[in-house]
């Protein structure tokens, strides 16, 4: 049966209500409640039914294909992506291998099994190490020198070279590297509640024995320590240093002395660079006269917090710091740092003079300071 959705009334009944202008004939003759009504709208033909569906069916399957296109597309877009650019600690994301699979049958062909030892051969690119510096000593007596054991090129253990030094015992009755720690040629006896300067070994370049209970440095405590270069033995109780005890190290240059009983000072070396005694019971008088002046290479001398009531002097032409601070001077000669006869002698090296805490009133010395680079610190007033 070929029909409409709807069609237009023609046919009106003078004697029935007024009929809408379109008129349901898919169905039976509705009752006049079920009528629809459409006034004012012209009516429009509409398509067949069969035809609309076949079209819409047709759109629908048009749209599905291009939807699976473009995921298709989108889908080896973001894969060539990842292919070209690897996130960040994805290790293996380089390692792209398509479609091929690996099964146990290719397995052989991939790996060969019977080449391992060539392929694993890297003796052209490892080179051979040397460990000869690292085998134990052997005991040939029981006097026997005891090797020094090279652990690295900046880092050697410090077994005493000489013979019979491991007898050598400190103030605890052990040997010396037993209490203390040896490290190459540095010596560390830190707070070991050492009261006395343990033997040490003929190499020992640095001593470090601060904070101990030390009272006397003895005439043979450094005997034979032709490589010493610094001592430091702060924060001891140090009361006096015989006058033998130092003077016959040749390469001593620091001498660190702060925190300390000291009244006096020894004779020194004539190579010490730097020199600290801070902190003592140092007096002018414990100092001996043209005790600096021998010193042609000091550099800094610190005599801060004594109980100084000059400045000592002769001060060598190679000094570049004094501090004097925290004493008792109150007054200075005028040929103190410059010399008065030669108006032109410079002193530029001396740039650091540190005289506060003193009683002394630096302005009335004023023909003192011409020689300087920089007035000294303390008092003008």
């Amino acid at each position: 049966m070929r029909g409409c959705l709807a069609v237009p009334c023609s046919d009106r009944q003078s004697s029935s209500p007024p009929e809408a202008p379109w008129k349901l004939l898919s169905q039976t003759e509705p009752k006049a409640s079920k009528r629809m009504y459409l006034r004012g709208i012209q009516p429009f033909p509409l398509l067949p039914l069969p035809q609309n569906l076949m079209k819409f069916l047709a759109f629908l399957s048009l749209l599905s294909l291009v939807l699976q296109k473009a995921e298709t597309a989108s889908l080896l877009g973001e894969r060539e992506r990842e292919e070209q650019s690897p996130e960040e600690g994805d290790t293996y994301a380089s390692l792209y291998v398509g479609n091929h699979t690996l099964s146990i049958e290719d397995y052989n062909e991939v790996i060969d099994l019977s080449n391992y030892e060539e392929l694993a051969d890297y003796g052209d690119q490892i080179p051979e190490a040397k460990i000869s510096n690292l085998t134990l000593p052997t005991r040939t007596s029981p006097t026997s020198t005891v090797a020094q054991k090279t652990l690295s090129p900046n880092l050697t253990m410090a077994v005493p070279t000489t013979t019979g030094l491991l007898n050598s015992q400190s103030s605890h009755g052990l040997p010396t590297c037993l209490v203390c720690v040896c490290l190459g040629s540095s010596v560390y006896c830190d707070d070991a509640d050492l009261e006395n300067i343990p033997p040490l070994p003929q190499m020992t370049t640095y001593l470090y024995a601060r904070f101990n209970h030390i009272s006397h440095i003895q005439a043979g405590d450094f005997k034979g320590l032709t490589k010493l270069r610094r001592i430091d033995l702060s924060g001891n109780s140090i009361s006096s240093i015989h006058n033998d005890a130092l003077r016959l190290l040749p390469a001593l240059q620091d001498l660190i002395l702060p925190e300390n009983q000291l009244a006096a000072l020894p004779v020194l070396p004539s190579g010490i660079e730097f020199l600290d005694v801070r902190l003592n019971r140092l007096q002018s008088s414990g100092i001996q006269p043209e005790a600096f002046v021998a010193l042609k290479k000091l550099q800094f001398l610190y005599l801060a917090n004594n109980m100084l009531d000059s400045i000592p002097g002769p001060l060598p032409l190679s000094l570049r710091s004094l501090h004097l601070q925290n004493n008792m001077i109150e007054t200075m000669e005028s040929d103190t740092f410059c010399d008065t006869g030669e108006h032109r002698h410079e002193r530029r090296q001396l740039e650091d003079i540190r005289l506060d805490g003193n009683p002394i009133n630096l302005s009335l010395f004023p023909e003192a300071y011409f020689c300087l680079p920089r007035l000294p610190v303390g008092h003008f007033t």
